[in-house]
């Protein structure tokens, strides 16, 4: 069985290797995921919304 302060520690080892981003490198890779879920959000609505037309029409 592990040692949970032996554990701890190895944790907080392994958390001073991570290569944690910049600031400036979080807020843009933020705004990209923004930007490319909008984009996303954008195109599925327009589909949904065109398939809807082309149904109401068919159905008529």
């Amino acid at each position: 069985m592990i040692n949970p302060f032996r554990f701890v520690g190895e944790v907080k080892e392994e958390l001073r290797k991570v290569d944690w981003p910049t600031r400036e490198k979080t807020i843009r890779l933020t705004v990209i995921v923004v930007a490319a879920s909008a984009f996303v959000g954008i195109y599925i609505g327009a589909l949904d919304w065109l398939f809807t037309l082309l149904l109401t029409f068919l159905v008529k």
